[in-house]
């Protein structure tokens, strides 16, 4: 009784009610799930909602309230502390670890992102400026992310985590580019060759440290937050050896508001494991090292939270289709993107993104020389290369 009162007073201060009326207070269906909720913090709500321990009709407005409130902090700061030092000191990002990301987290199979995703099939945030639907939310972005690189007909872009293809399909249709995608996912690469068949694009099972080439544009989208801070100067030391001079690179990535801290455990558990989402003061001084001119910062904020509800709505939608894989996939696919998506727009530390904010950085490898000014450029100058 301990623990329910606990829980159920904890609950009222953010104005949900345990066995209420609203839809969005929380349904208890098995009494041992109090006290595994306040020994287990997220994690512990997360498995037992899918041990149908719980129950909720509306989840996304239940957890607008928990992390607007920061209930979730107050619930589990020690769990936290621990689930954000193992994301520190994880091997993954590692060269040798660098695969198992795509195996345990994009290959669990395309049909069940078929059902989910959008035509060009764009597992990342949305850019809803103007659109109405989802399938014009990530055309839109794509365009965008297009623009910012300042793609010319003929040009070599290197995509690295290309996902199933997506971009470059769009980029090879719409602009003309010559285009090679590096993915860790097998079954992401047999999709997307087959949906850019007949196109100039060239997909590689490789990690990104692989590659000894030069291009003259090079994107990430939704990849960064698997690279780890370990790798951080890595990564952008790369990105600076691929691009040409007078190259351009955007980076698409989820990103902390707050000062760096605990990462949800849940999160880092059930739907990002293996993951670090940086804050802007962790990636400027890198990017800054590397000699980038980094002129362009987008903030998208509450886009991710429109992106997680569209894709929430299909798949339930299509839930018959989705689920049925393994035991407990009918409540599983109640909670990742109806409790995210409202966590996106709560401004909250923890939430994915920190609140969902998903961050484009636009950096810009130039000879020595004035800018010449175009909008929404980065400049930088080429550093001296010893053999060249």
């Amino acid at each position: 009784m301990a623990a329910e009162s606990l829980l159920r007073d904890a609950l009222a201060t953010v104005g949900i009610a345990i066995n209420g009326a609203e839809p969005w207070d929380l349904r208890v269906l098995e009494p041992r799930a109090y006290e595994r909720i306040l020994r287990d913090g997220t994690v512990g709500f997360g498995e037992a909602f899918m041990d149908g321990w719980l129950d909720c009709d509306r989840m996304d407005q239940f957890a607008d309230r928990v992390y607007r409130g920061k209930l979730a902090v107050r619930l589990e700061t020690a769990t936290a502390f621990f689930e954000a030092l193992k994301a520190r000191l994880s091997p993954f990002g590692s060269r040798s670890r660098s695969f198992e990301i795509g195996k345990n987290h994009y290959d669990v199979g395309n049909d069940l992102f078929e059902v989910m995703l959008d035509p060009y099939m764009i597992y990342s945030c949305a850019y809803w400026l103007r659109a109405q639907s989802l399938d014009e939310a990530q055309a839109d972005k794509l365009e965008l992310i297009c623009r910012k690189l300042q793609l010319e007909p003929g040009m070599r872009l290197l995509d690295i985590g290309c996902g199933f293809g997506g971009l470059a399909r769009y980029a090879a249709e719409r602009r003309g580019v010559h285009v090679v995608g590096i993915t860790v996912s097998a079954r992401q690469m047999e999709l997307g060759k087959r949906l850019c068949a007949g196109l100039p694009v060239e997909f590689r099972l490789a990690d990104y440290r692989d590659l000894d080439e030069s291009f003259d544009r090079v994107v990430s989208v939704g990849m960064f937050e698997h690279v780890g801070l370990s790798h951080y100067g890595e990564f952008f030391k790369q990105l600076y050896s691929l691009l040409a001079d007078d190259g351009v690179a955007v980076v698409h990535t989820i990103a902390m508001k707050n000062d760096p801290g605990p990462f949800n455990p849940w999160m880092q558990r059930y739907i990002f494991p293996g993951a670090y989402l940086p804050t802007l003061s962790e990636l400027a001084p890198i990017i800054e090292k590397q000699d980038f001119w980094m002129t362009d910062l987008e903030n998208w904020r509450l886009h991710y939270a429109m992106t997680l509800a569209a894709w929430n709505e299909r798949f339930q939608a299509r839930r018959p289709v989705a689920v049925g894989r393994s035991a407990g996939s009918e409540q599983r696919g109640r909670i990742p993107l109806g409790l995210d998506a409202r966590r996106s727009g709560a401004g909250g530390s923890d939430g994915i993104g920190g609140g969902g904010r998903a961050l484009g950085l636009d950096a810009r490898r130039r000879r020595a020389g004035p800018c010449r000014g175009r909008r929404r450029s980065a400049v930088r100058e080429p550093r001296e290369r010893s053999g060249a």
